[in-house]
C-alpha cells in the first residue's frame, strides 16, 4: 500500500497580509515583505512503467524565484515525479513539462498521459459526459526513462507574483520565458541535478515558450538541453493565423488539415490511401493554390477554375462557396461550412469533434468544451487523493482572468520604434541549436488540428535555418491534443519515449 508522507511546509501568518497571501488574493495585497515559506507536499508511491517496477516521489509544492537583490519575485507550483531508488540521480534525464495557452496551467500533459495517471476520455470524439470520470494509472508513461517536471507558470494554477512583482511583470512573451529559464535554472540547484541530461516539453504556445527558453538558457545561461519535445507547434504564428484576410501563408498551411477533416467526415472519397491524400494537399497548396494566390487579380480564368476544383476535391466544399471565398478557404470558416448541411460545426483543436451551436452562423470550439472538465476534475482529484495537496488556495485553471488581456507580445519598450509582426521564435530556436550543434527537435502533430496545423509545423521548422538532420517529425490520429485518441496517445508516449532514449544512450 502506498505510504503517504505529507509534508507542508508552510507556517501561519500572524497577519492580515500574510493570511490574504496564503488565500490566492491579488497582487497587492500580497505585496508583504513577509512572505511565508514555500509549501511543498511529498508522497511515496511505487508503480510499474514500461515493465520496469518503479519506486517514486512525488512533489507538488512551490518552488520561489528571486531577483538579483534576492528578493521573491514568483512562487512556480509543479508536480515533480522523481525516480526515488536511484544510486545516482544526478545523472538521469529530468523533463520539464509544461502546456500553452498562453494562461493554461499543465493540466493537459500531466494528466492527458504523461503523468502517472490520467483521465480516460472517450476516443472516438464524443462527450466526455459528466462525473464521476475515469481516472486511470499510467504505466506506458516515460517515468521509467526520465524524471519529469510538470510546470504552472505565473498567473496558472497555483502559481502568483510575490512581493514587489505583480503578474504582469510576467506576463509576455519574453518575460514568461524569462522566468520559465530561472526556474529550471533554480531547479536544477535546489535538487542536485546539474550533470543530468535536460529535455523541455511544450503544447501548443508552449513550444513558442520553449523555443525562447532553450535560447534563452544556451545563449544567456550557460546551460544545455539535450532535447526539445513539440507537441502541436506554434512557432511561427503566420502559418496558424487564418482569420487574417490577407495572410496568404496560413491559406497554404491549413489547406491539408482541411483535406484530413473532410476525409475524415466522409465529405471527399479519395482513389488513394490516406497519406497519399495528404501529400497530394501538401503538393496542391505548395504548387498550385500558393502561386494563384500571389497573382492575385491577375490570375487567369483557366487557372482560377483549375484551383477552384483542386479545393472542391481537397476539401469537400461546393464551387458556390469557394467561388463566394474567391478561393480563400479561411480555416475557422470551414469548421463551420464543411458539415453545414448537417446544422453541425467541427471542432477547431480537434475537428473529429462536432457540436450543433447556437450560433448557426459562427463556429466555436466543440473539441474543447468536450473534454476540459473532465481534465480539470482528474487533477483536483488527482492532488487530493494521491498526492496530499490539501489547500485552500485557488488552482487557476482556466487562468486568472487578468492575464489574457495584459499579454504582451511586443518585444521592444514603450516609447520605441516597433512594426507589429506576426510572434515567431522559430528564430530562437535556429540560433539555440547552433549555439548547442547536439540539440535535437521532436515534433508531434495531430492531423486534425485546426489551431496549429500540421503542415505548419513542416513550413517553418523547413525554414528559419533550422537544421533539419536534427528535426524528428511524427504524426498522430488526433487533433491539437493528440492523446485524447488512445491509439494516438499510445504512440505519441512510445515515440518520445524512444526520442528520449536516443539522445541519452
Amino acid at each position: 500500500m502506498r505510504t503517504l508522507l505529507m509534508t507542508l511546509c508552510y507556517l501561519m501568518a500572524v497577519n492580515t497580509a500574510q493570511l490574504a497571501w496564503a488565500e490566492g488574493t491579488s497582487d497587492t495585497e500580497s505585496a508583504s515583505k513577509d512572505i511565508p515559506p514555500p509549501s511543498v507536499f511529498v508522497s511515496q508511491h511505487k508503480a510499474r512503467f514500461n515493465g520496469e517496477s518503479i519506486n517514486y516521489k512525488a512533489v507538488a509544492g512551490e518552488t520561489y524565484l528571486t531577483d538579483l537583490k534576492g528578493q521573491h519575485k514568483a512562487s512556480i507550483f509543479t508536480f515533480s515525479y522523481l525516480k526515488d531508488d536511484d544510486k545516482d540521480p544526478s545523472h538521469r534525464p529530468v523533463t520539464f513539462v509544461w502546456n500553452g495557452g498562453p494562461g493554461s496551467a499543465s493540466t493537459w500533459l500531466h494528466m492527458g498521459g504523461f503523468g502517472p495517471k490520467r483521465i480516460v476520455v472517450p476516443s472516438d470524439a464524443s462527450h466526455a459526459g459528466l462525473p464521476p470520470y475515469d481516472i486511470k494509472d499510467v504505466p506506458e508513461t516515460i517515468l521509467d526513462v526520465t524524471d519529469l517536471v510538470f510546470i504552472d507558470p505565473v498567473g496558472t494554477g497555483f502559481s502568483r507574483a510575490l512581493g514587489d512583482y505583480t503578474g504582469k511583470d510576467f506576463w509576455g512573451l519574453y518575460e514568461d520565458a524569462e522566468s520559465m529559464a530561472d526556474f529550471i535554472q533554480t531547479w536544477l540547484t535546489d535538487n542536485k541535478r546539474w550533470n543530468s541530461p535536460r529535455f523541455i516539453m511544450g503544447e501548443s504556445y508552449g513550444t513558442t515558450r520553449a523555443a525562447a527558453v532553450a535560447n534563452i538558457l544556451e545563449s544567456d545561461r550557460s546551460i544545455s538541453v539535450n532535447g526539445l519535445l513539440f507537441i502541436s507547434q506554434a512557432l511561427d504564428y503566420q502559418g496558424s493565423t487564418p482569420y487574417v484576410r490577407d495572410n496568404i501563408v496560413s491559406h497554404i498551411t491549413y489547406l491539408p488539415t482541411m483535406a484530413a477533416t473532410a476525409l475524415y467526415h466522409q465529405k471527399v472519397a479519395p482513389q488513394t490511401s490516406k497519406a497519399e491524400f495528404l501529400q497530394a494537399a501538401r503538393a496542391f497548396s505548395t504548387d498550385q493554390l500558393l502561386p494563384a494566390l500571389f497573382k492575385g487579380s491577375a490570375i487567369s480564368d483557366s487557372e482560377y477554375d483549375a484551383v477552384k476544383q483542386g479545393l472542391v476535391k481537397f476539401t469537400g466544399l461546393s464551387e458556390t462557396y469557394i467561388d463566394r471565398a474567391n478561393i480563400r478557404i479561411q480555416g475557422f470558416r470551414f469548421a463551420k461550412e464543411l458539415l453545414r448541411d448537417q446544422g453541425l460545426a467541427v471542432g477547431l483543436l480537434d475537428s473529429r469533434y462536432t457540436r450543433d451551436e447556437i450560433d448557426d452562423l459562427g463556429a466555436d470550439d466543440a473539441g474543447s468544451n468536450a473534454i476540459s472538465a473532465a481534465y480539470k476534475s482528474a487533477l483536483m482529484m488527482h492532488m487530493q487523493s494521491n498526492l496530499g495537496v490539501d489547500w485552500s488556495r485557488h488552482y487557476l485553471s482556466p487562468a486568472d482572468p487578468d492575464l489574457s488581456p495584459n499579454w504582451r507580445y511586443r518585444t521592444t519598450p514603450d516609447g520605441s520604434g516597433y512594426e507589429p509582426k506576426y510572434v515567431n521564435t522559430a528564430h530562437d530556436l535556429s540560433k539555440a541549436m547552433r549555439v548547442n550543434p547536439a540539440l535535437q527537435v521532436f515534433v508531434a502533430s495531430g492531423y486534425y488540428d485546426l489551431v496549429t496545423p500540421f503542415f505548419d509545423a513542416e513550413y517553418t521548422l523547413g525554414r528559419h535555418d533550422i537544421p533539419k538532420q536534427r528535426v524528428t517529425y511524427k504524426y498522430y490520429d488526433g487533433g491539437h491534443m493528440m492523446y485524447v485518441n488512445e491509439e494516438a496517445r499510445l504512440a505519441l508516449l512510445n515515440d518520445t519515449r524512444a526520442f528520449i532514449i536516443e539522445l541519452t544512450r
